[in-house]
């Protein structure tokens, strides 16, 4: 009796908690419309097309998305980097180049996230620092990433 109560708890708990912290998923359409209207088209020589398949291949276009790499973390769904461009409080000498807190990547709320990742794709001149997009975007055919929408 006293398991099946404990496992029933355990499963309550895991049904409230995980739902918080899978994030959501931005379907691909709603991406290319958000990037769009953030000026994404034609920024620093990429397309919408560009950043779409980055969002694919970094998060798979899930706004809490992380990723632990041992001596630094990835945030959110353009996957910030905790090294150079975010706090955590875990990334010694973290330069927060974007002077804001990696948790702000991990909300819902991508606005932030839009104006670090632009700033990153601007000191960078492109979109080399993402390695999802240098290693599945870059040089391709990416119009299916936007069409239909």
């Amino acid at each position: 009796m006293r398991k099946s109560m404990l496992f029933g708890f355990l499963l309550l708990f895991l049904g409230l908690a995980l739902p918080g912290t899978q994030g959501i998923f931005i379907p691909r359409c709603n991406l290319v419309k958000i990037l769009r209207q953030h000026g994404f088209e034609g920024f620093v020589g990429k397309t919408v097309a560009d950043w779409v398949c980055l969002v694919k291949h970094e998060s798979s276009y899930n706004t809490r998305a992380f990723n632990d790499n041992g001596p630094s973390r990835d945030y959110g769904i353009f996957q910030i980097n905790s090294k150079y461009w975010c706090e955590d409080g875990k990334t010694r000498g973290s330069k927060n180049a974007c002077r804001i807190s990696c948790s702000k990547f991990q909300d819902d709320n991508i606005e932030d996230d839009i104006r670090c990742a632009k700033k990153i794709a601007q000191e960078a001149k492109g979109l080399t620092p993402w390695y999802g997009w240098k290693n599945h975007c870059k040089g391709k055919n990416l119009t299916p990433y936007i069409k239909g929408c």
